[in-house]
């Protein structure tokens, strides 16, 4: 089975993606994987600035409503979402919200990295996805 790892960010965990406008080169960002964000039923996979998903999105979704960190409601998009060395390449939810934590490029949630089998895999200073 393939496997993607990257060095820890800020001592946090992070995925690597890249994200697809409709037009233009594709936009990496290293996303903080936090298996906080939501459950594996809530309606996203990813939170994103507002304009990374106007940027990247292909329809629009029911809002959600969030508590803790982001309270409110906000809007959902369907985007593109590739790990090449995954082979990953598909279309998911993210929620537009108004700013990320600093020095991030979003948030992979529980939904996004439940797809996976992912951890440390016996390394401290890195995580990853398989």
């Amino acid at each position: 089975m393939a496997r993607a790892v990257w060095p820890l960010l800020h001592d946090r965990p992070i995925v690597s993606v890249s994200i697809l406008p409709l037009a233009g080169q594709p936009i990496q960002r290293n996303l903080l994987a936090d298996t906080g964000a939501g459950t594996a039923k809530v309606g996203f996979d990813l939170l994103l600035e507002v304009n990374d998903c106007l940027a990247c999105r292909r329809v629009s979704a029911k809002p959600v409503v969030l508590g803790g960190a982001y309270s409110g409601t906000f809007p959902v998009f369907v985007i593109r979402v590739q790990i090449l060395s995954l082979g990953f390449d598909r279309l998911v939810r993210s929620v537009g919200v108004p700013q990320i934590p600093a020095g991030f490029g979003g948030i992979a949630g529980f939904r996004f990295l439940s797809r996976f089998t992912y951890g440390n895999f016996g390394v401290s200073n890195q995580f990853g996805l398989e």
